[in-house]
Formats: structure tokens, sequence, C-alpha cells
């Protein structure tokens, strides 16, 4: 899984310094604003590569992620590593975040540059001692494929998410724990008896906290995608009433709707936490999800297409026809 975040022109700028420039030993890069952006040159001040480790130290921190670039070989075409430091205090959907972009880090600076790429959880990896044990370990000889380091970042990442959750975290079965706001909380509860038929969510990826959208009524289907956002990403029930085998019924549809327009970061935590949120609605207030769609424009959800959620599937298949034996009729 790839994020879509990009390599800044900033930070191509610096590399190119940095390829350029004997007297530099390295970038400290972030996430920013959707790009990866530097965020602070390591001078050199030696020629022996362990000598300028301790210049790392004074500008990470044991809660941020940070990605590392850093002149590993003098000389040398390919004498750059990425290094990957997502510390185990740090934000779970940040580590995710991180996890899933290392390679467009490499990838747009130039795979040439670089003759390994590693990821390291503590500050003592980067020192010289843990720098040795990484090279004696023979990780730089055969290393994991492209795909495979960044499916085990992010399996990391969600694993720190597993397990139960305190507070007013909402448990969300092993992928992720979100916090779920009080009034959010009170619409969840309410939505089941209540005479609403529409109830949509909204995660504020800043304080990752599911926060209460609106709770209304609605006509009918045909005015359901009028009544949806089509520039931010929601978690929408809609207790669809139509007959059925001559009876009125109400079954909940959950639709899950991320416009094409919606941030890289928004459409990772969003869709690493719908499985895991439905599950829980279900679990803690009852609500029974008897259709999912997920769409990305609301105009996608007509009463046609909602129909044809509910509408009984023929069986098309068709027994084997034995031939009549030939004879007397």
């Amino acid at each position: 899984m790839q994020s879509g975040i990009t390599v800044s022109k900033e930070l191509h700028s610096a590399f190119n310094d940095l390829v350029s420039s004997p007297s530099q030993r390295g970038i400290i890069a972030t996430i920013s604003n959707e790009t990866l952006s530097p965020t602070q040159t390591i001078s050199s001040s030696s020629t022996d590569f362990f000598c300028d480790l301790p210049s790392l130290k004074p500008h990470l921190s044991t809660t941020q992620a940070n990605y590392i670039i850093l002149r590993r070989y003098q000389n040398a075409p390919d004498g750059f590593v990425a290094v990957t430091y997502i510390p185990d205090s740090a934000p779970v959907r940040q580590k995710m975040l991180f996890a899933s972009t290392r390679l467009s880090l490499v990838r747009e600076l130039g795979t040439e540059r670089f003759r390994e790429s590693l990821s390291v959880s503590e500050l003592e990896e980067l020192e010289k001692e843990g720098w040795e044990k990484h090279e004696r370990s023979g990780e730089s000889k055969a290393p994991l494929t492209e795909e495979e380091q960044t499916l085990q970042g992010v399996k990391e990442a969600e694993a720190e998410a597993r397990g139960g959750t305190a507070g007013r975290q909402l448990e969300t079965c092993g992928q992720l724990a979100i916090n779920l706001s009080p009034e959010a909380r009170e619409a969840l509860k309410a939505f089941n008896s209540g005479e609403d038929n529409l109830l949509q969510l909204s995660i504020d990826v800043s304080t990752e906290t599911l926060r209460l959208a609106s709770m209304s009524t609605i006509p009918n289907a045909s005015s359901l995608s009028s009544a949806l956002s089509d520039t931010e990403p929601r978690y929408t029930f809609y207790k669809h009433t139509h007959s059925l085998s001559g009876s009125e019924e109400s079954p909940i549809v959950f639709i899950y709707t991320c416009p094409s327009g919606s941030k890289i970061k928004e459409r990772m935590v969003y869709a690493s936490t719908k499985q895991g949120f439905i599950a829980s609605a279900e679990k803690e207030f009852g609500i029974e999800v008897a259709k999912r769609m997920e769409v990305s424009s609301p105009s996608e959800i007509t009463l046609t297409t909602l129909e044809e959620e509910f509408r009984p599937k023929l069986d098309m298949k068709q027994g084997f026809s034995r031939p009549k034996r030939p004879g007397k009729r």
C-alpha cells in the first residue's frame, strides 16, 4: 500500500546539494502538508562515517518519525542509504503513513543513488554499535523486497492498535482504535430506536476522533445523495424504508463516501478504520447493518442503486437435464 505522498521541490534540491557537496553527511526529512520535506542538514566533520553519527541524535525524537538520508560510502554514485526511523512511541497513524511512504522517497530521489535502505525504531540503532550490528547481520545483502518492506511496516503499525483500548476510544477489532466524541456516542446509541433515518459521522484526522456530522430525517432515498457531503469523506448510516414481499421494512445501510478530492491522509484513516468501526457499531450500539456501500461521489447513490441492493438475486444455475431415452413416447 502506497500513500501517494510525493517528494517536495525543497527535498529534491536538498538532496542534489548533498550529492554534490562532500561537506554534507545527510538530510533529515519528514512528511508535511502531504509532501516529503527536509527539516535538517547534517554536516560532515570527518570522512569517517561513524564519527558523524552522533550529529543525528539532537535532531531526532522518541515520539516523532523521520526519514534520514546519509552518505554512507564516499565517492560512490550509489553511496547513499535511506533510513526510516519510526520510534515505538510514535502515534499509530504516523507509523502507518511513514511506513507506506518510504518507497516513494527512494524512488523519486533515484533508486540508483541508494545502495540500501533500512528501518529502525530506536536511536541506539543509529549509533556506531547499532550500525555495525546491522551490517554484521547481513541485512544489506538480503533485504526484503520493496513490497515486503511496505507491508511489514504497515502491519507493524496496525499491530500497535490491536487489543483493548482505554478511555473513550472505540475498539475497532484489531484494525485501529479511534476516539469517539460524546456527541457521536450519543447519536449512535439513539439511532436504532429514534425517528431519524440518517446519521452521518466524520473523522477529525488531526485529533483521531470520530465526530457527529449530522443526524436528521430525509423524506426518501431520492433525497439521500443531496444530503451527503461531496467534498469530505463520511461514514453514513441510513434506514432504507421499502416494501419487501408485501411488508414494509427499514434495514440499515452503511455508506462510506470518499470524494476524489479528499486528502491522502483522510483516505488512509477512513479506509483503515472502516471495517473495525462497522463491527464495533454493531457490537457496542446494536446497529445491524444489512448492506454496505462504498462510493466516491454521493451522486452514485440513487433510489435505483439502493433498490438493487435489496432486490432478490435470481439463481441463474440450471440443473442438468437428462436426455429422454429413445423408444416409446
